[in-house]
């Protein structure tokens, strides 16, 4: 993944004009530009951080972007279940920001806690309230434990989720590590839509292939609320019956209802089941700076977009990115999506701080790739166009797919992917 050009993305998003487009942009060589206004990004994820990149780049730093993320360091919640799986280490996920403020974004670890809409203030944890033009959310997901019985702040610090890289993926390892040999992981999977649609079903595929270097006795149940898996079921399942039979045990239609902490155990309307470890997802909904700034679509757990330009359907001045939008039809809440919902708001802010309307008609692509085993990757893909008439993105005919099958070559597209995305995002 080379670096984009703004005429570049313009071009392969349908721009009929590019270059009169980009005029208004370009600053005369040796004249300091002018700042024509500032934005904010909120959160320096996947979709934060590439927005952050692209408004200075393809602004030619003529919009000031401050960068606001609680975290020191970037770590993938892609590719993060080979840490379980014991053939990455967290390390080896983990980017810095520093090469951000080359490009003049000003990188602040700070917390946003408030977003005052009518005076287009940000509220920060550490430092005074940040005054801005336009602002992107890119707040990711929280989660939602109280909807599960038990799944409380003490049973929290055993029940581990772990879907937000970090200390609770090396503490899930350990916890993994310290199983006894033919004891049994337990994974929850909460009803779609949630987080990285493949993640649990991969995660299941890592934790086994660990049990059968370590523990071969051992085995994972995936308790699954959706009818089936939500994503690449075919792929998925020939992997378990061939990798990892009497392994891995699938249950569709099995969602966790209750845990119990002390006992080990998770209550579904069939049967509790006990487990040495227990990996339950909760449902997830937008991060709370989204919600508790009112972005959230009346009766959703989402944020409703302009898929033009990722501006809220609630409050004008502010751009939602990522997983906590209210996805358009089949788009899933990845990474890449992230990625490219950086891009296309990026693009369409320069726009709008010009005075122009943004591109009307926009394609956005995503891919993701699910390790199988140490080596073995599948990929799902897709291209989403804006469609006018129902004003929303909705994938191409015939630019959509999944692998034929597990492979070792896609296991290098997908370590490829992970390190191009980084740099493009960070770099």
């Amino acid at each position: 993944m080379s670096r984009v050009s703004r005429r570049e993305f313009l071009k392969a998003s349908g721009a009929a004009a590019a270059t009169s487009l980009l005029s208004g942009c370009v600053t005369q060589p040796g004249v300091p530009s002018k700042p024509i206004g500032r934005v904010i990004v909120v959160g320096g994820g996947f979709g934060g951080a590439t927005a952050a990149k692209y408004l200075r780049m393809w602004s030619e730093g003529t919009i000031e972007v401050f960068l606001i993320e609680r975290n020191p360091e970037f770590i993938s919640c892609p590719t993060s279940n080979l840490v379980l799986g014991g053939t990455r280490t967290l390390a080896d996920i983990t980017r810095s920001y520093a090469k951000l403020r080359e490009y003049g974004v000003q990188v602040l670890r700070d917390e946003a806690t408030a977003i005052n809409v009518e005076k287009k203030r940000v509220s920060l944890k550490r430092i005074e309230d940040l005054p801005y033009d336009r602002l992107i959310v890119s707040p990711a997901v929280d989660f939602m434990h109280e909807a599960i019985e038990g799944y409380n702040a003490e049973a929290q610090k055993t029940i581990l989720h772990a879907w937000k890289a970090g200390p609770e993926t090396v503490a899930l390892r350990q916890q993994l590590e310290a199983m006894p040999d033919g004891g049994v992981c337990v994974i929850g999977v909460p009803r779609s839509p949630f987080r990285c649609p493949p993640g649990p079903y991969e995660r299941a595929c890592q934790v086994a292939f660990y049990f059968k270097q370590a523990k071969p006795r051992s085995k994972v149940i995936i308790l699954d609320a959706n009818e089936d898996v939500v994503s690449k079921p075919a792929l998925f399942k020939a992997a378990w019956n061939d990798l990892y039979k009497g392994t891995i045990e699938y249950r569709g239609n099995n969602e966790v209802k209750a845990v119990d902490a002390r006992a080990k155990t998770v209550k579904t309307d069939f049967d509790t089941i006990k487990g040495d470890v227990l990996n339950v997802l909760p449902p997830m909904r937008a991060g709370d700076i989204a919600r508790t700034a009112g972005l959230l679509t009346p009766s959703t757990r989402w944020c409703g977009v302009d898929w033009l330009s990722m501006e809220s359907t609630v409050h004008k001045g502010i751009h939602v990115l990522g997983d906590a939008t209210l996805s358009a039809p089949a788009m899933p809440k990845s990474g890449h999506m992230a990625n490219n919902h950086g891009k296309l708001a990026a693009a369409a802010i320069i726009e709008l701080m010009n005075g122009r309307a943004p591109n009307p008609q926009p394609v956005i692509a995503n891919t993701c790739y699910s390790f199988v085993s140490d080596k073995e990757v599948i990929h799902v893909a897709s291209v989403h166009r804006y469609d006018p008439a129902q004003k929303t993105l909705t994938v191409v005919p015939g630019a959509s797919g999944v692998s034929a099958g597990r492979s070792e070559l896609e296991g290098a597209y997908g370590w490829a992917w992970a390190q191009n995305i980084w740099s493009d995002m960070l770099g």
